[in-house]
């Protein structure tokens, strides 16, 4: 009867010390569980676009909901706190908390700020995030974004893109030569080496820019979100394949200090809720592209082309002539750059005889 005893009154004695302790000196983490925060997130895209803009407003609502409300986030569309192209610098230097974009939007402060949305002949959707989650790719944009102030999280992915809207056909190499195109990031770069002059336009001012004559041409994203645009009222023929936007990752940047500042529980929130977000995106454009096109199509007459394969050829031969260039000046995107390859020459071995294989299989009867 000695043992149970004992074990009772240890076991007392020790409840009666955690309840001092709690009593003479509350809990620091107890209190930051308290806490409520309350953060703006600025974006490039127009408010509540679908896709593209809906992921910022999903991603607030999923830390809401997993954070109780101790975590608020306000999300305001291109121009309604900050222009679209200035999101990089609110979020460094803290006006915000948050901003939501793609990186190769940045390539005027690093040339290496592409490689972690997509570039040219790159990685898709799958392979993207296999690199970044599980390659070794999210260390490095860490180190990239370090002096700048900020955390970078991937959320969201269209998949592969259309190769864009132009006004004229493009049967050959000649008739790309004086075209002026809407095309971000190391696309922009390599196609202009074959005579197009290329312009980055924010995506709000796209229309006006084709229907006023201001471009020949444009990329967006696909028919999901270019039928929302209406760019089929501005330009007859639309080509595929997004040869250089084969997996563009969207991203999250959070202020490194504004994310210090949280508890462990609310930053492990808004980095699983950017998780979600980043494969929903994708969930969404892979069920909604397909019926858009159709209706492109079908009720709008467009014409839907591939581009000749001569000038796939060309583009190819030339991103690596870029890639090349860049990576002689660049250490940290050299660095990048072949642990991006590499990563890509041993996932496209595997898939020769995974996806690809099925791929062909499927199309057998």
């Amino acid at each position: 009867m000695k043992a149970p005893i004992l074990s009772a009154m240890l076991l007392l004695a020790l409840v009666g010390c955690g309840g001092d302790r709690d009593a003479a000196s509350p809990d620091r983490e107890q209190q930051a569980t308290q806490k409520t925060y309350q953060w703006k997130m600025v974006t490039t895209w127009p408010k509540n676009f679908p896709g593209l803009g809906m992921a910022a407003e999903n991603f607030a609502e999923l830390v809401a909901r997993m954070s109780g409300d101790r975590l608020k986030v306000k999300v305001y569309g291109a121009g309604q706190l900050v222009p679209a192209m200035e999101v990089f610098d609110a979020v460094s230097q803290g006006t915000v908390e948050m901003g939501h974009g793609a990186s190769y939007y940045w390539k005027g402060k690093s040339p290496t700020t592409a490689l972690f949305t997509t570039i040219p002949f790159g990685l898709n959707a799958q392979e993207m995030n296999g690199w970044l989650h599980y390659g070794g790719g999210m260390a490095l944009w860490r180190e990239l974004y370090e002096p700048f102030n900020l955390i970078p999280l991937a959320a969201g992915n269209t998949g592969v893109q259309m190769a864009g809207w132009f006004n004229r056909e493009i049967n050959s190499l000649e008739d790309l030569k004086g075209l002026k195109m809407r095309i971000p990031g190391l696309g922009g770069e390599v196609i202009s080496r074959m005579g197009v002059e290329a312009v980055n336009i924010p995506g709000g001012d796209l229309y006006i820019a084709m229907q006023t004559g201001v471009i020949d041409a444009t990329e967006w994203v696909g028919p999901y979100n270019d039928l929302a645009f209406g760019f089929h009222q501005v330009a007859k023929y639309y080509y595929y394949p997004g040869w250089h936007e084969p997996g563009p990752t969207l991203e999250l940047m959070v202020n490194k200090q504004a994310f210090s500042s949280l508890p462990d529980d609310l930053q492990a929130i808004v980095e699983v809720a950017a998780r979600a977000i980043n494969q929903d995106m994708l969930d969404d454009y892979t069920a909604r592209n397909n019926g858009a096109l159709k209706e492109l199509v079908e009720t709008h007459g467009v014409e839907v082309r591939p581009l000749p394969d001569e000038v796939l050829a060309e583009l190819n031969r030339v991103t690596d002539q870029v890639l090349e260039e860049i990576a002689n000046k660049d250490p940290l995107f050299k660095r990048v750059y072949e642990s991006q390859n590499a990563f890509k020459t041993g996932v496209m071995d595997y898939h020769k005889i995974s996806e690809e294989a099925y791929y062909r299989a499927r199309e057998l009867k």
